[in-house]
């Protein structure tokens, strides 16, 4: 197909007035975002478990917070591995292979006898976590159309929540049980999710783009007649890809032979040492919309629940573990919320007001953190408020923050540097979480509870900032236009222009290939 009778489709078709969603798209995304249940049952769990292994095992808060952050600073392995893994073997079953990962590390820690041996554990989890981590909003991005690629792009931070949610339920339900058992049950029924996982990716297709990468067209084809809301988009989308991986638009054979780079050949090059202007933007945007998203502090708050209710003076177990629950479920709520606000109101916008929700909530738990501490009695009102600022948080965070770091990250790179691209992104983002869950205790010694989440703060003011000035709309742009959106820096954010940052003058089309050419 040529390639101006593809732009002449594209003209003829919006996906924006599309009526009805794909259901097999739909449930390919939400097969594939499972996997996202991993990391975030691990973050519930140890939430709570952190209490009970610190009494069992009798460790430190400085071992505690090492065996809470030490999984995001294993991750990045599994998603540097997964990155090439996928582009290797294909995203269906490197996600199979995140499953059964993370299987071996729950069993591991379940079965642990002591803290040396729960490390041990900690490291074949956080590598599955890494894995899924990269491989599933990777995924999602490739095989949504155009019209609901923000709902389904979102689904793998949605499966998180619940997984978190999964998680704090587990810590109430086996706090129940004896102190050498409860905690250990905690851990080890993480492997029956990662099992399941591990099995029910296998009836899921591959990536179109991938097969297109390998020259496999025939079953593309296939696949993107399926995962399309027509003819016509299932056409155009294919008619991108290869123009993206440097296929002839007249090429109609099921297989064809594809130039090494392809492959991922040069593709650190192109990101490191030669970008491009759009693809050095894109490169920053993913790196501080992930480190953005993690250092405000949402780890912080979500493993040290128990012990920033505690500080505000709930003293009681089962209370504690009950406001834990009442976290995931906000969470939840809230990821649901944003799910059908992203392909309308769009990433931009729902980013900047979940960020001005952050900073408010941050300053009032920070306020309100700081009148119980320096309280000698129990103050109700400040109790509450510490509860409703904690909500609060994760309620703005869930709406945008979360899932907008994973659809936009995942979104924004061409094909050839997408599967590395977004891999450094979640390395960035399973780091910067590393290193506030592993600080996060000596930090509130150091400067107060309160005085760490004015700190939070700050970072979010200048998350704000960052967002407004870098960050362009994506929403409704297939993802072979997203790169001439990109290249302008301290511009209009929202109006796209050449590939330079000149005046648009040059066509999306020469973009691409131009990207695709670099060496």
């Amino acid at each position: 197909m040529a390639v101006e009778e593809a732009v002449s489709m594209k003209q003829d078709f919006d996906p924006q007035n599309k009526p009805k969603r794909n259901k097999f798209a739909l449930a390919c995304a939400i097969l594939a975002s499972m996997t996202s249940i991993l990391l975030g049952y691990d973050i519930g769990v140890m939430s709570g478990a952190a209490l009970y292994i610190q009494r069992d095992l009798r460790v430190s808060d400085v071992k505690i917070e090492i065996l809470n952050g030490i999984i995001n600073l294993y991750s990045p392995v599994g998603s540097f591995i997964a990155g090439r893994t996928s582009d290797w073997i294909g995203r269906r079953y490197t996600i199979a292979l995140a499953g059964i990962i993370f299987f071996v590390g729950a069993i591991l820690m379940g079965f642990s006898p002591n803290y040396a041996f729960l490390m041990f554990g900690r490291f074949f989890a956080g590598v599955g976590v890494g894995f899924a981590f990269l491989i599933a909003p990777v995924y999602t991005s490739e095989i949504s159309p155009t019209s609901s690629r923000g709902l389904l792009t979102s689904l793998p931070e949605i499966f998180l929540n619940g997984g978190i949610l999964i998680g704090y339920i587990s810590n109430y339900g086996f706090s129940k049980m004896s102190l050498r058992l409860g905690w250990r049950l905690m851990l080890g029924v993480g492997a029956v999710p990662a099992m399941f996982l591990a099995a029910v990716v296998l009836v899921m297709p591959e990536s179109p783009r991938w097969l297109v990468a390998q020259g496999r067209l025939g079953e593309a084809k296939k696949i993107l007649y399926k995962i399309s809301d027509s003819e016509e988009e299932a056409r155009l989308r294919l008619a991108d890809i290869k123009e993206t991986a440097g296929i002839p638009q007249d090429c109609d054979d099921d297989v064809v032979l594809v130039n090494k780079q392809s492959h991922g050949q040069g593709v650190w090059k192109e990101l490191f040492l030669h970008p491009t202007r759009p693809v050095l933007h894109i490169f920053v945007a993913s790196l501080g919309i992930h480190f953005f998203a993690q250092a405000t502090g949402i780890d912080a708050v979500v493993l040290y629940s128990p012990r920033i209710f505690h500080s505000a003076g709930i003293k009681s177990d089962n209370y504690l573990l009950l406001a834990t629950v009442a976290v995931g479920f906000v969470k939840t709520v809230s990821i649901l919320v944003a799910t059908f606000l992203l392909d309308r109101a769009g990433r931009r916008v729902l980013l900047l007001c979940s960020v001005s929700g952050l900073i408010f909530s941050l300053v009032t738990l920070g306020v309100s953190l700081t009148v119980v501490d320096h309280s000698r009695s129990t103050l109700t009102w400040a109790i509450g408020l510490s509860i409703a600022a904690v909500l609060a948080y994760v309620a703005t965070f869930s709406i945008g923050s979360g899932p907008i770091t994973w659809v936009y990250s995942s979104e924004i790179f061409p094909l050839r540097l997408r599967a590395q691209g977004v891999a450094i992104g979640a390395i960035v983002n399973r780091v910067t979480s590393g290193v506030i869950a592993m600080t996060f205790l000596s930090l509130c010694k150091a400067i107060s509870t309160g005085g760490a989440f004015f700190l939070f703060a700050a970072i979010a003011v200048a998350a704000w900032i960052f967002h407004y000035t870098m960050l362009p709309e994506t929403r409704g742009k297939t993802l072979e236009e997203i790169e001439g959106s990109f290249g302008h820096f301290w511009r209009n954010p929202n109006k796209p222009k050449g590939l330079h940052g000149t005046n648009g003058d040059i066509p999306l089309t020469s973009s691409v290939k131009t990207s695709t050419n670099v060496d």
